[in-house]
């Protein structure tokens, strides 16, 4: 029997109106997902949402059979960040994904899951974090699927969490436009000629970031306030068999505000059903996601290259 490969939801890199949330992680809620990854990553200045909400909407999502994974902030600029990340490590109700490495002394000693702005590159880096505790990683997006298998081998994972007994999880990013950069300055804002504490919160209005076209208008980048993304959407649907032998057993499916239910689906039916990859792609293609696909960077190439037709 073939192995499942989990689908996880990404946490929502975007800032969306609440309602707009609710409206998605209901719709989630429904789905085959089988994780789903809570929590502002991006900036702390977003507040459509706070602590408190979360947990309410985790505790909602697990009581519908899914598992909930919070997610703490990427790039900590102040106290007040220290105290929020803090705040989310001391909480037992749901394990906590670290954004960065100023997490990981907080979660140090409990079970949790390495995000995928943790540099882990070579199979030492993994088995010393997971003597912190980590039972999960998140692979960094740049990383070819061949080299997964170097840094966690499927024969013999790396041994994690608090016992160090039990096998690290592999996860790789699937799909979603690639998470690239943070900055310490918010471009959004500098787009709108804003400062960044003055931001009136426009990100708000752009809910797939804003895109980055080269010169002769080919679609490059996308800005989603401090962070930098790519413009294209990441897409692995068609390398099912290579995320297998490479140990990887979680697929994560970073969302987007247009048709992300039929990515869900998709995913759900080529990976763990017998759906053609092939059509699947085209039917994805036919969707017109902003930046249209591509898959460079899962097979050692350039991140822009396009899956084969």
């Amino acid at each position: 029997m073939t192995t499942r490969i989990s689908l996880t939801v990404g946490p929502v890199l975007y800032y969306w109106p609440r309602r707009t949330l609710l409206d998605f992680y209901a719709d989630v809620a429904d789905s085959a997902a089988d994780t789903v990854v809570l929590g502002e990553v991006v900036c702390a200045r977003r507040h459509e949402m706070r602590h408190d909400d979360w947990l309410a909407l985790a505790r909602e999502l697990a009581a519908c059979g899914k598992e909930v994974v919070l997610a703490s902030q990427v790039l900590l600029e102040s106290d007040a960040d220290l105290r929020g990340m803090r705040r989310l490590a001391q909480q037992d109700a749901f394990r906590v994904e670290a954004g960065d490495a100023s997490a990981l002394r907080a979660l140090a000693g409990r079970p949790f899951v390495l995000g995928p702005h943790i540099n882990i590159y070579s199979e030492p880096a993994l088995r010393e974090h997971a003597r912190l505790g980590a039972v999960r990683w998140v692979a960094p997006v740049e990383l070819g699927l061949d080299a997964l298998a170097q840094i966690n081998p499927p024969q013999a994972p790396v041994q994690g969490g608090p016992a160090a007994d039990t096998p690290i999880a592999t996860e790789v990013f699937a799909f979603g436009r690639l998470p690239l950069a943070f900055s310490a300055r918010c471009f959004t804002a500098r787009h709108l000629h804003l400062n960044k504490d003055e931001c009136a919160f426009r990100c708000i209005e752009h809910p797939d970031g804003l895109q980055l076209n080269t010169g002769d208008g080919t679609p490059f980048l996308a800005l989603n306030g401090i962070q930098t993304q790519s413009a294209a959407q990441h897409c692995l649907i068609g390398d099912a068999a290579a995320l297998r032998r490479a140990g990887v057993s979680r697929a994560r499916l970073s969302p987007g505000a247009h048709h992300f239910g039929t990515v869900i689906d998709l995913f759900e039916r080529v990976y763990n059903g017998d759906a053609d990859a092939h059509d699947a792609a085209a039917t994805l293609a036919a969707l017109s996601l902003p930046g249209g696909l591509v898959n460079g960077f899962a097979h050692r190439r350039a991140g822009l290259e396009r899956p084969p037709a």
